[in-house]
């Protein structure tokens, strides 16, 4: 696989079109602070979009290992930043993941990775949310997974209605925690721990 972050080609394309968008809104790209913004703009924008490089399953299978516990096991708040795919601003929060092992466990840090690749390309909190439930139902068997995630969005902050104490917060489940809900309310419980 090629290196996208050190292909130069890349990296100066797309400085060429940052460079023609600030003058586009006024500014002189030749000014002293702008002369290597659109250098630093593209590699800052190669880096959030990763995750378009990256395939989760594969993240995920390469830490799938024997488990014989049968009771949820839960990853809170994994931090992520993201690029909503509407207005291109960030959206930032947490994730936390919790699944019921069916035989198999997945390595804590692979479900971070698994938030990671999805939340580094242009994005939208709910398809955030159920592509991550989806693929650990995916990666390996389950009883269950549930997903939680909490954001707050700089195109609401920062534009247009401009609410600043405003979060979003998504849930996508599947399996058992579809079918019954007091293992929803276990999980809830154990998330406020």
């Amino acid at each position: 696989m090629m290196n996208i972050e050190h292909d130069e080609k890349l990296i100066a394309e797309i400085a060429g079109h940052y460079r023609a968008i600030l003058r586009l809104i006024g500014e002189n790209p030749e000014r002293e602070g702008l002369i290597k913004t659109p250098e630093r703009a593209a590699k800052a924008l190669v880096d959030i979009t990763r995750g378009y490089r990256q395939n989760p399953l594969e993240i995920a299978q390469k830490a799938i290992f024997e488990y014989e516990g049968s009771k949820i096991v839960t990853v809170k708040d994994i931090e992520f930043y993201s690029m909503c795919e509407h207005h291109i601003l960030p959206f930032f929060g947490k994730v936390t993941v919790g699944y019921i092992p069916k035989g198999k466990m997945i390595g804590l840090s692979k479900l971070a990775r698994i938030v990671e690749s999805f939340a580094r390309r242009l994005q939208v909190q709910e398809r955030l949310t159920a592509q991550v439930c989806s693929l650990l139902a995916e990666a390996m068997p389950t009883d269950g997974v549930i997903v939680i995630c909490s954001a707050e969005h700089l195109c609401m902050k920062m534009r247009g209605v401009e609410k600043q104490d405003s979060s979003t917060t998504t849930l996508d489940y599947c399996g058992r925690f579809a079918t019954e809900p007091a293992l929803r309310d276990e999980f809830m419980r154990l998330i406020k721990c």
